[in-house]
Order: C-alpha cells, then structure tokens, then sequence
C-alpha cells in the first residue's frame, strides 16, 4: 500500500492542511517548507489523489485530448506540442483516438467527465457541437482543434484550410497542370475546404474541375493503399494530383513507384499538412504546412485561460495562415499557348 498524506505530514513534522496546501498550490507556505513537504513527497513515493485534490481546490490539472487517429503523423505531432506545453503549464494530459467512431467518441468524452479533467481539446469533427455541448454536463471549457466551430461555448482553432487548397491550386497552375485530380476524406469539413479552395482557384482561371476528378479516401492505411491501387490503373492518368493529406499522398507515391509510374517525372503529387513523412520519404513531399506548434500552444494558452477565468467570452475562432513547401514531387511543364 502507498503513502498516505498523514505519513507525508508525520514525516516532514507539518500538519496534513500544510501538505494539502502544498499539494494544491493553495495558501501562504514558505518556500523552505514547500521544497521540504515536496522532498518528503519524493522520498516516500506519495503520489495525491486527483479527486481528492478537485474537492478541495476545484480543479485536477488534468486536460483531455479527443484525435481521430494517432497513428496517423499530423494527430500525433499535434498530441505531442499540446502535451508539451500542458505539462509546462503544470497540467497533464489523458488521449484518446477514436478512429472516427462518433460512439467511441461520445465514450471517451463522458471517461473526461468521470475522471473530472479542467478541460478538452477536440481534435475530431465527427461528433457535432450539439451532441457535445448535451454531454458537457459539467460545463468544462472545451478547444475545437483543427476544427471549425460555430458554438458560443467552445474556443476553435483551425488552418484556413480553404486558402490552403487555393495556394495548392495555385502551385499546380503555376508549374503548368492542367489535368488535375484530387483525394481527399470528403467526411471531413477541413478536407471539403481544402478541396472548395482548390476547386475555386482553377475555376477563377477557366478550368473547372467537375466530381469526376475528385476521389473520396479515409486515412486508415489500408483502405487508402486499395483505392490508390484501383485509382492508378485508370487509363490517362492526370499530370498531377492534390492529396489533402501527406499519409495518403505518401501511399500515392509508394503505390506509383511500386506500378514503376515516377514521381514527379509521370506524376506530380502535391500535399498538405507537412508531416514528418512528408521530409522523410523519397523524393521529399511538396506540401501545404500548418503552423502545428503555435496551433497547439495556442490551444492549451487559450484552455487553461477559460478555466482560469481570465478569458471573460469563451467563443473565439482563430484562423492560422497554411504554407506551401516547396520539395520535389511537383514537375514543372511547359505551358502551351494557342
């Protein structure tokens, strides 16, 4: 059995309210007989009680992050910056990946509830505003990530994934492409911006580009790998496709070398997110970047502020500017002129 808080205070000669107010952060302690009750804390392993620490001070200093995937690189660097910058704010993180199972989700929202977390970052966008805010019993301030959303009570913080779509349209026309497909989890609101933005590019210079051309793709590994499989064996193949993924542009340009079609010298791909796979394969992934780590930070800032009380109007919607990054997957043609 572990240490209990009276072995802590018997221990370092203080009384249990002393330890409680050391645990907490809570009431005037010196500084030497903080450093001495958390030495003590050390050496006997004593590790507080989350619930019992939120009866007392109302909180947990626990957040909670809701993915789509975690396998998937973009969710697990975004997991990575925003557990990075809550543990420097002296909170900890619960995760938890719901491969896009609206159930799994409503499942893990109410485990955040049961376990009191301060706050949520949700990073899916399959389960709507309405159903969470009937779930948030407790009124925990939550951070819609990588999300749009349209609720007075939920902060959101997004790419502008529409202007991301029109700078890849913009490359793509640049270099001379002009027969175009696009893949992309048309399920996925940030997705359908991105095609709406690309789509809207070329249609601004005369070439519209109809459904034909657009091809719905899931990011899980396996269902991806056999649509581009079947997509690849289309005669007339287009000089370019946008991938609104890097995992799935990533799959495309494997399964194209595995067919013995090049990349870019057959077929130009250009991507977005820029995640590490995006370096590490070769030829190195044209992409479009999201600011992932002023997103994360700004997420976690922005939570702890509403559970802190020192944001007065909960409802923000903030837009990052998304980058091109220029590798080597996009050829540039000749454009000929009548």
């Amino acid at each position: 059995m572990g240490s209990t808080i009276y072995d802590v205070a018997k221990e370092a000669g203080v009384s249990i309210a002393t330890v409680s107010k050391v645990v907490n952060g809570t009431g005037r302690i010196s500084e030497k007989t903080i450093k001495h009750v958390n030495e003590v804390m050390r050496r006997l392993n004593y590790q507080p009680s989350t619930i019992a620490s939120a009866l007392t001070s109302k909180r947990t200093y626990t957040l909670g992050i809701i993915v789509p995937n975690i396998a998937n690189p973009f969710f697990g660097e975004v997991t990575r910056i925003i557990e990075k910058y809550a543990h420097e704010s002296g909170y900890t993180m619960m995760v938890c990946s719901t491969y896009n199972n609206i159930e799994l989700e409503v499942q893990n929202i109410q485990l955040f509830m049961r376990q009191q977390v301060d706050g949520m970052i949700i990073a899916t966008e399959q389960i709507s505003n309405e159903i969470l805010m009937e779930l948030n019993v407790r009124n925990v301030p939550i951070v819609k990530f990588s999300a749009f959303n349209d609720s007075e009570r939920m902060l959101s913080i997004s790419t502008d994934n529409y202007k991301g779509g029109q700078k890849a349209a913009a490359y793509l026309y640049e270099n001379g492409h002009r027969h175009i497909w696009i893949i992309g989890e048309q399920s996925r609101y940030s997705e359908q911006q991105r095609i709406a933005g690309f789509r809207a590019y070329f249609a601004q210079k005369g070439h519209e580009l109809d459904d034909s051309v657009i091809y719905h793709s899931d990011t899980e590994y396996e269902d991806a790998i056999e649509m581009v499989k079947q997509l690849l064996k289309q005669d007339n193949l287009p000089s370019a496709i946008f991938v609104t993924t890097d995992i799935v542009a990533v799959i495309l340009m494997n399964i194209a070398q595995q067919m013995g079609i090049r990349v870019p010298e057959d077929l130009s791909v250009i991507g977005f997110d820029n995640t590490i796979f995006a370096q590490l394969y070769h030829p190195q992934l044209t992409t479009i970047a999201q600011p992932v780590n002023a997103m994360g930070r700004l997420a976690v800032e922005s939570l702890i502020d509403t559970i802190e009380e020192k944001i007065t109007s909960p409802f923000q919607l903030t837009y990052f500017e998304p980058k091109l990054i220029e590798r080597a997957t996009v050829k540039k043609l000749e454009v000929k002129t009548v």
